[in-house]
């Protein structure tokens, strides 16, 4: 059998059709002018064709270098599609290598549950912007959309997610799989995008408890023995908005099952949310005295009213919390967010299930179209552990 019948030339001008090189290489080409190799071969009998590549990143001389390759390969009873396919490098995702960083490390680690707090974080603030990456493929502006939502607003949580994501480039380079450029490195990369953690100030918007100081604020609530600290209690409990709390009615209570149910035109999103109680959360409803002219569970000094939102401020500020104080510039809404980071970077429960606690809306419109049920049952393991840790 002839071989090299193609020239240079000839394969820059073919036109649409097949052209035998010889020794079953092939140029085709398409109807629309685009043209790629070929190679066919018989093996065990059976008739195989093997892809060599487009033309021109494909030249001649290189298409008959593979085809001599894969030819030799045959000649020794191997099949060189499934020895191409073994000898491929595949290189991990960022989750995948984040997967296996934590598992070769966690070992080390003196706090079982630093392996949680890493998965935490990452799953919820790095995974949905690197998680399907190649970790050879992150650029440091992936890396920073990664940190620009809470450099400024979380920024202790967003330096030691910085630092993970620095950690777990450096294995994956250790491994081979990237360079040791490594884009979430801080001096030389992330420097020149964000903010240095110094100088940002602290957010003024809804100030948040840290989660390490609400079981001594806890303590001090507990010692208050009107109804706003009653309500304020509630509030952290859930995890709920401070209007939610304070116009909550008895009939929207169900003790007996532990759920409260919010309707939908309370509710920010305007859907109905059911909020499962924790047992803490059902004593403080059963010992509140019920006034029978109201409706609400925290009346206000009138009984067709509801306490107003400056009672738990009030009471706050009473317990000398609140702006220019030195415990602490923290109000009654910022809890939710001291049970966010509480359930992010303590917690080891999934992001979806927090963020479904916090009647959050889901982005990702895929995953709303998919989302059928509330979570209810994982809710209430979360939000009793929350309770239990609040009280420890």
């Amino acid at each position: 059998m002839a071989i090299e019948k193609l020239s240079a030339r000839a394969v820059a001008t073919a036109k649409e059709g097949k052209h035998e090189d010889g020794g079953g290489l092939r140029l085709v080409v398409s109807a629309k002018g685009s043209k790629r190799w070929v190679l066919r071969y018989t093996l065990n009998r059976k008739r195989r064709e093997m892809g060599l590549g487009p033309y021109p990143t494909v030249t001649l001389a290189k298409a008959r270098e593979e085809a001599m390759s894969a030819r030799r390969m045959v000649f020794e009873g191997l099949d060189p599609i499934t020895e191409r396919k073994r000898t491929q490098v595949v290189i991990p995702t960022f989750e995948d290598c984040s997967t296996q960083f934590i598992e070769a490390h966690q070992a080390g680690w003196k706090n079982a549950k630093h392996a949680s707090q890493w998965r935490n974080t990452l799953s919820t603030y790095a995974h949905p912007v690197l998680g399907a990456l190649p970790v050879n493929a992150i650029t440091v502006n992936d890396v920073r959309k990664v940190l620009d939502p809470i450099w400024t607003t979380k920024n202790e949580t967003a330096k030691r997610l910085q630092t993970r994501i620095a950690k777990i480039l450096d294995y994956a380079a250790a491994l081979g799989h990237c360079d040791n450029d490594n884009p979430a490195r801080w001096q030389g990369k992330l420097d020149a995008l964000l903010p240095k953690p110094s100088s940002i100030q602290k957010v003024k918007h809804h100030p948040a408890m840290p989660y390490s100081e609400i079981g001594q604020f806890w303590k001090e609530l507990d010692s208050q023995k009107r109804i706003s600290a009653t309500a304020l209690r509630f509030l952290i409990l859930t995890a709920t908005r401070t209007s939610e709390v304070l116009e909550t009615q008895w009939n929207e209570i169900d003790l007996d099952l532990a759920i409260w149910t919010i309707p939908a035109e309370r509710m920010k999103m305007n859907k109905e949310h059911r909020v499962p109680l924790c047992a803490q959360a059902i004593e403080l409803l059963k010992a509140l005295p019920k006034v029978s002219e109201s409706a609400y569970v925290f009346p206000g000094s009138r009984a067709d009213k509801p306490l107003s939102n400056m009672t738990l401020l009030k009471l706050m500020r009473s317990m000398g919390f609140g702006k220019g104080s030195q415990k602490g510039d923290y109000v009654p809404h910022g809890f939710r967010s001291t049970f966010r980071d509480w359930a992010g970077e303590v917690s080891s429960y999934p992001r979806d299930i927090a963020e479904m606690a916090l009647a959050h809306a889901i982005e990702n419109k895929v995953e709303a179209a998919y989302r059928r049920g509330d979570l209810l049952e994982k809710r209430a393991h979360m939000m009793q552990d929350w309770a239990d840790y609040i009280g420890s």
